[in-house]
């Protein structure tokens, strides 16, 4: 059994909140890795692919206040 097997294994028999847990600290593993090998190198972006993004948001969004309207809907 490979390693990656043996970690989703152990992974489903976790409780929902120490999956969550987990994704937060393997999500993070994952972007710090991402942003050292992407620093210093803007050579490498995509630049050409950046009007593919274009219209994928309506407009800019500022991450708060996004956050706070969230917050409010989970509430009601």
């Amino acid at each position: 059994m490979s390693t990656y097997s043996k970690v989703l294994s152990q992974a489903q028999n976790l409780t929902l909140e120490e999956q969550q847990q987990l994704l937060e600290v393997l999500s993070a593993l994952v972007r710090d890795r991402v942003t050292t090998q992407t620093q210093g190198s803007s050579e490498r972006l995509p630049r050409k692919n950046l009007k593919r993004w274009r219209g994928f948001l309506p407009k800019r969004v500022d991450a708060l206040e996004f956050q706070l309207q969230l917050r409010e809907e989970w509430d009601d």
